[in-house]
């Protein structure tokens, strides 16, 4: 059985979405390509959407990881600009989002009007009330490794509804067979039901 894993770094993985690195090219299976906010360069920008555009090829399935970061240096008005610009691009192409968001949690919930595609916060591992105002807001959200054994996750996971819900490895190196089994006990369904879910969730969001 192949669980699908919703976004990694690794091109050993069949069923998923890879992430393609800034300027490298893609391959031949599901990717997601954005600017992440810690590679934004103004000096070259007009070149770095130059290289997104020609990356989005058949396979690219998500335009990402694109987002807000409040932990890097690069200044917030040019980090919200980048952004709006691929939430432009999404819309146009008919791609979903992949968003990575480090403490910009509200600022990224503003942006979502703007948005005509679904969103997906990748590696989410806040606490409930953020969950609940994303949901609110129509979010998708993507639990990684830390579920395995954050207690106040798990919990926060028991509220996020199945069709809202995606399961990823990112960049940690693990079995995602064994977070689908987390899920389904937390959820209290079978593995197979997590797994037909998630895949109804990828249709979904694939076809708007």
């Amino acid at each position: 059985m192949d669980f699908f894993d919703f976004h990694h770094h690794k091109k050993s993985i069949s069923s998923g979405i890879f992430n393609l690195d800034f300027e490298k090219t893609p391959p031949d299976f599901y990717f997601s390509a954005g600017i992440h906010p810690q590679d934004i360069q103004l000096e070259t920008i007009e070149n770095q959407f130059n290289w997104l555009q020609s990356a989005i090829t058949e396979n690219c399935f998500a335009i990402g990881e694109c987002g807000l970061d409040g932990l890097i240096s690069v200044d917030m008005k040019t980090q919200e600009e980048v952004f709006l610009r691929q939430i432009q691009l999404a819309n146009e192409v008919k791609k979903p989002i992949i968003i990575h968001c480090v403490k910009k949690f509200y600022e990224v919930i503003s942006f979502r009007k703007k948005s005509e595609q679904a969103m997906v916060i990748h590696g989410f591992n806040k606490k409930q009330s953020v969950a609940d105002d994303l949901l609110k807001n129509n979010f998708y959200l993507s639990f990684g490794k830390a579920v395995l054994y954050h207690l106040s996750l798990q919990d926060t996971l028991k509220i996020v509804p199945l069709d809202k819900l995606f399961l990823e490895t990112d960049n940690d190196d693990f079995d995602i067979k064994d977070l689908y089994q987390k899920v389904s006990e937390i959820k209290k369904i079978s593995i197979e039901q997590v797994q037909k879910q998630i895949l109804e969730n990828l249709d979904t969001i694939k076809n708007g």
